[in-house]
C-alpha cells in the first residue's frame, strides 16, 4: 500500500485526480489495525478506509436498544460542528460558552421545580453516569457532616436503591466505599415501593434513589409516594434521610407531558437529580446535568479551584478537558423547542410508543411489561414458553436492520426475559408499522418451525445491566 502510494504521490494534480477513487489504495493488501503505518496516506485513502469499516456498523436510525439521540436538526449540528475545538473546562478562554452553560444550568433547574430564590446550583456533565456519580459523592458529604456534627460514626454508610438501577449506581457505591442495599424486584413489578424501601433504611443511610424512567421497562419508580413515608420514617427517629432522583431517561419527559405528577424539587426531600441531555433532551452524545436543590446541598469540600490558562475555575467534576459543542447543542435545542416544542416531540413519541405496543399486544403471542405511556420505552415479553424465545426474535429482527435489545429482568425476577423498545425522535409511525410487519414475520418464521431449539439468555456478570 505505501509503495502504491507514494507512485500517486509522484502524480500531478491532475494526473491524480484521473485515478479511480477506489484504486488509491492497494486493496489486495490489508490495512494496519494494531501498529501505526511507517508512512502517511491521502486524507481521502484515510476516509475511504474508514468509511468502508463503518458501514459495518448497525443503522442508528433503526436502533431501538438506545436511549440515546440519534437525530438532531442540521442547524443544530452545524453549531457543535463549528465547536468542536472549544475546550469546557477552559471558561477563561471560552467565556462565552461557559455563559450558555450556566444558562442551561439555570433553564433546567427551573424546569425540575427548584425552589425560588435561585439558590438551586448545577453543573454539566459528561453524561448521567458522571452526574450520578457527583450527586452521590455530594450525598455521602453532607451525610458525613451530620453524623461527625452528632459525635457520632461515619464509616459505615449505605445508600437505597432498586436492584433494577443502572450500572453507575453500583459502581459508584463500589468505588467510594458505600454499602448498597437493594429492594428486590418481583415478578410483575419492576419498580420500588415505599414499603420495601422503608425496611431497609437506618441512620447510616446517605440517601434513597427513585428512578424516573427504568433501563428495564421505562417505568417511573412511585417517587412522591416513597418521598411520604421516608418524611414520616424522618420525623419518627429524629432522621435526615433525604432523596435523589436519577432522572436520566424521564427529566427531559415528565415535566412536558407529566406536569402534574410531583417527582422533583417539588418535594423537599429531593436534594439533587441528575438528567441526561442526550437521551430526550434531544441531544447527540455525550451530555448529563447534576442540579441540587440549593447551595448547601453541594458541600464546599468537593469544589476545587484551579488555575488554569490565566483564570480562577471552581470546578467539581470527574473529568476535566471536553468539549463544548454539546452544551452548544443542549442550547440550541431550548432556544430552538421552547417549552411548546419539547412538549409536541415528547407527546408524539409517546403517541408512537403506545401505538406501538398496542399493537404489539394484538398479534397474540406476547404481553406487556410497560405501555410507553410514562416515558417513550416499553417492554414485552411472550406470554407462554414456546419453541422461540425473545432472543430468538431479537436475532432475527436484526438481520432486518433492528436493533432491539432482549435481557432477563433483575434479581428475583430473572425468569422473566423481555424486548425492549425505545421510541426517540426520528422514529415515525411509518417505521412503526415497518417494525411490527416485521416481528410479525419473525413470530411466523419460528412457529413454521416446530423443531426450533430455542436460544437460550446469555450469561451476565454481577454488575452488567443492559441501558
Amino acid at each position: 500500500m505505501l509503495r502504491f502510494q507514494k507512485e500517486l504521490d509522484k502524480l500531478d494534480p491532475e494526473a491524480a485526480v484521473l485515478v479511480p477513487v477506489y484504486s488509491r489504495r492497494a486493496l489486495s493488501e490489508p490495512v494496519p489495525k494494531y501498529e501505526m503505518p511507517e508512512g502517511e496516506m491521502s486524507p481521502q485513502t484515510a476516509y475511504n478506509l474508514i468509511h468502508d469499516e463503518l458501514m459495518l456498523d448497525g443503522n442508528a436510525r433503526l436502533n431501538l436498544a438506545t436511549f440515546v439521540t440519534t437525530w438532531m436538526e442540521p442547524e443544530a449540528e452545524k453549531l457543535m460542528a463549528e465547536t468542536f475545538d472549544k475546550n469546557m473546562i477552559d471558561k477563561d478562554e471560552y467565556p462565552q460558552t461557559a455563559m450558555i452553560e450556566e444558562r442551561c444550568v439555570n433553564m433546567v433547574s427551573r424546569l425540575l421545580h427548584a425552589p425560588e430564590g435561585g439558590g438551586a446550583v448545577g453543573v454539566s456533565a459528561i453524561g448521567s453516569s458522571e452526574a450520578v456519580m457527583l450527586a452521590g459523592m455530594a450525598l455521602k458529604w453532607k451525610w458525613r457532616q451530620r453524623r461527625l456534627a452528632q459525635g457520632k460514626p461515619a464509616d459505615k454508610p449505605n445508600m437505597i436503591m432498586g436492584s433494577n438501577v443502572q450500572v453507575v449506581w453500583e459502581k459508584f457505591c463500589r468505588y467510594w466505599e458505600v454499602e448498597p442495599r437493594y429492594v428486590p424486584m418481583a415478578q410483575g413489578r419492576y419498580v420500588i415501593t415505599p414499603k420495601e424501601v422503608l425496611k431497609l433504611v437506618d441512620e447510616n443511610t446517605l440517601g434513597v434513589v427513585a428512578i424516573l424512567g427504568t433501563t428495564y421497562t421505562g417505568e417511573f419508580e412511585p417517587v412522591e409516594q416513597v418521598h411520604d413515608a421516608l418524611v414520616k420514617l424522618n420525623d419518627k427517629k429524629g432522621w435526615s434521610v433525604p432523596m435523589h432522583v436519577d432522572a436520566a431517561s424521564g427529566g427531559f419527559v415528565a415535566p412536558f407531558i407529566h406536569p402534574n405528577l410531583k417527582w422533583d424539587f417539588r418535594l423537599p426531600l429531593v436534594k439533587s437529580i441528575n438528567v441526561s441531555g442526550h437521551k430526550y433532551g434531544l441531544v447527540y452524545p455525550g451530555v448529563g446535568w447534576a442540579i441540587w436543590r440549593d447551595r448547601d446541598e453541594l458541600p464546599d469540600e468537593l469544589i476545587f479551584h484551579v488555575s488554569y490558562l490565566g483564570g480562577d475555575m471552581p470546578t467539581f467534576t470527574l473529568n476535566f478537558s471536553r468539549p463544548g459543542n454539546q452544551i452548544v447543542g443542549q442550547y440550541y435545542n431550548f432556544l430552538r423547542l421552547g417549552k411548546a416544542g419539547y412538549t409536541r416531540i415528547m407527546e408524539s413519541l409517546q403517541a408512537v410508543a403506545m401505538y406501538l405496543s398496542s399493537e404489539i399486544a394484538e398479534l397474540g403471542p406476547f404481553e406487556l411489561a410497560s405501555d410507553g405511556s410514562e416515558i417513550p420505552v416499553f417492554a414485552f415479553m411472550l406470554k407462554k414458553p414456546a419453541n422461540y424465545t425473545v432472543f430468538d426474535l431479537s436475532d432475527r429482527l436484526r438481520q432486518r436492520g433492528w436493533q432491539v435489545p432482549a435481557y432477563t429482568m433483575p434479581p428475583d425476577a430473572e425468569n422473566v426475559a423481555v424486548l425492549r423498545v425505545c421510541v426517540r425522535e426520528g422514529f415515525s409511525r411509518d417505521m412503526a408499522d415497518m417494525f411490527i410487519d416485521d416481528l410479525r414475520a419473525a413470530v411466523k418464521h419460528f412457529e413454521g418451525q416446530p423443531g426450533h431449539k430455542p436460544k437460550k439468555p446469555a450469561k451476565r456478570g454481577k454488575v452488567y445491566k443492559h441501558c
